[in-house]
């Protein structure tokens, strides 16, 4: 029994939307989470950590995280349950994509996944209640290379699809970006 990923390219390079494919029978479904011989070459190194998270109510928004350098990372985000508006920005100084986002609904029924490479923050709204998150990072978490956007700043314009519910103090008070691009350029 194989599973296999599609990989389809994104607007923002190097960003890439993963679906991956189940095989289901009368048990239920397997699917693939990751693969190294399919996905290494688009991480690049081994993993370093799974970090799981749950967000119980609907509009919640988390992000926009990143690391910098020497720490930078890649994720693989999956929705295992529920549903999630997923958006990456990217922060490459002389991108010529700097400063776009992306959005993509990954959910329990469509098996997507976003590969958010380096240099790009991360973050996203749960669509309904008791969402279920699962990342794959090639990077280590580092506090002192931990820094993030904010997620509701009117020069990013995110359109995020629902009402903001719940959001964190410290996603809340992320800087403008006229202070991000003072301090991270």
């Amino acid at each position: 029994m194989s599973s296999k990923f599609e990989i389809q390219a994104l607007p923002l390079a190097g960003a890439y939307r993963l679906s991956r494919q189940p095989v289901a029978d009368n048990r239920g479904l397997f699917e693939r989470l990751y693969c190294a011989d399919e996905l290494q070459a688009l991480i690049g190194r081994p993993l370093a950590q799974i970090n799981r998270s749950l967000s119980t109510r609907a509009g919640t928004l988390r992000g926009m995280h990143f690391q910098y350098q020497p720490r930078a990372e890649v994720k693989l985000v999956s929705c295992l349950r529920g549903a999630i508006f997923d958006v990456i920005v990217d922060i490459r100084a002389g991108s010529p994509t700097y400063l776009q986002w992306h959005g993509e609904i990954l959910s329990e029924q469509n098996h997507a996944c976003m590969l958010v490479p380096q240099g790009f923050a991360h973050g996203f709204q749960t669509l309904v209640d008791d969402a279920e998150t699962l990342y794959f990072v090639d990077e280590f978490f580092d506090p002192q290379h931990y820094a993030g956007l904010n997620p509701l700043d009117p020069a990013l314009a995110i359109d995020w699809p629902l009402p903001v519910s719940e959001m964190s103090e410290r996603d809340r008070t992320y800087p403008l970006l006229p202070d991000f691009q003072a301090v991270c350029l």
